[in-house]
């Protein structure tokens, strides 16, 4: 599954990827936070459309790209065969962190 730069606004057409969160081989989870843009209207992170693994990081930190652009691929887990479990809520994170 191809990533593409979003759109962030009804003028914005480009972007600045600021951080990637995840690597190339790293599992993702579904909504997890894979990476951060910069526009001239907000700084956001970008959570994963689907989970499975990073197979490609296309634009590098600091690239600036237009609205649409893929940045990354994601194989999806039933292509690799890594079983992902869906993200955890933050409420379900705090619970485990006490527990």
């Amino acid at each position: 599954m191809d990533i593409i730069m979003p759109k962030m606004g009804e003028s914005v057409n480009e972007g600045t990827i600021i951080k990637w969160h995840k690597k190339v081989g790293d599992v993702v989870k579904l909504d997890e936070i894979i990476f951060e843009i910069s526009t001239d209207k907000v700084d956001t992170e970008i959570p994963a459309a689907s989970a499975g693994v990073l197979s490609e990081i296309l634009v590098k930190e600091g690239d600036t790209v237009e609205v649409g652009t893929v940045v990354a691929r994601i194989q999806s887990a039933s292509e690799t065969n890594v079983e992902v479990a869906p993200a955890k809520s933050e409420a379900e994170q705090v619970v485990d962190e006490k527990i």
